[in-house]
């Protein structure tokens, strides 16, 4: 990998740029690479449009705004549509099913999570960007799973790293229930 951009969207209380700070503290401190964050959100902050985005290399990044992103991440519809044409034609998108809609271009990788309801059910709905980080790691191999999980513990607050971790793997798992048999038969065809 030589540099991967990411957007990261959704409303601001989702914990956009907390993803963001977690992928980059993955990338940087567990993975031995180079990673740079800019995020935006409106004045409204809570419940507006909010993004972060993320330059990741394996040297150092000396631009660090994006231009079109490698991979997109949304968590609400709102995101997806104000930012949706950035997304390069062959960049992956990973999305909030129950969200988000999106109109996919032919053979756009393209992943669907639950990521809300997976956090419903593990009792706190405030875990669903941890559910999408786990779901993120799994689809793009940005850094290991171990590396991501590191950062998530480090970032959380003392107190809810085993909830946060659950999340995490929540969302590691939905990943190789829906989509790991897929990849794996489409690899050994």
């Amino acid at each position: 990998m030589s540099r991967t951009e990411i957007r990261i969207t959704g409303f601001g209380g989702q914990g956009v740029v907390l993803s963001g700070y977690i992928i980059g503290r993955a990338c940087s401190i567990h993975a031995d690479k180079h990673a740079t964050m800019i995020q935006s959100f409106g004045p409204e902050a809570r419940g507006s449009a909010c993004s972060a985005t993320l330059a990741v290399s394996d040297t150092r990044v000396l631009y660090p705004y994006i231009r079109r992103p490698d991979i997109f991440v949304v968590m609400s519809a709102e995101g997806y549509e104000n930012y949706r044409d950035e997304l390069k034609d062959e960049g992956t998108l990973v999305y909030e099913e129950n969200l988000v809609h999106p109109v996919l271009k032919e053979g756009q990788p393209a992943y669907g999570v639950p990521s809300m309801r997976i956090a419903e059910s593990l009792g706190r709905s405030i875990v669903q960007n941890i559910v999408m980080l786990g779901f993120f790691t799994a689809v793009t191999e940005v850094v290991s799973r171990e590396q991501m999980r590191e950062a998530v513990k480090a970032a959380v607050p003392p107190g809810t790293e085993d909830l946060n971790l659950k999340a995490f793997d929540a969302g590691v798992a939905h990943f190789d229930e829906e989509y790991g048999k897929k990849k794996l038969s489409a690899v050994s065809d």
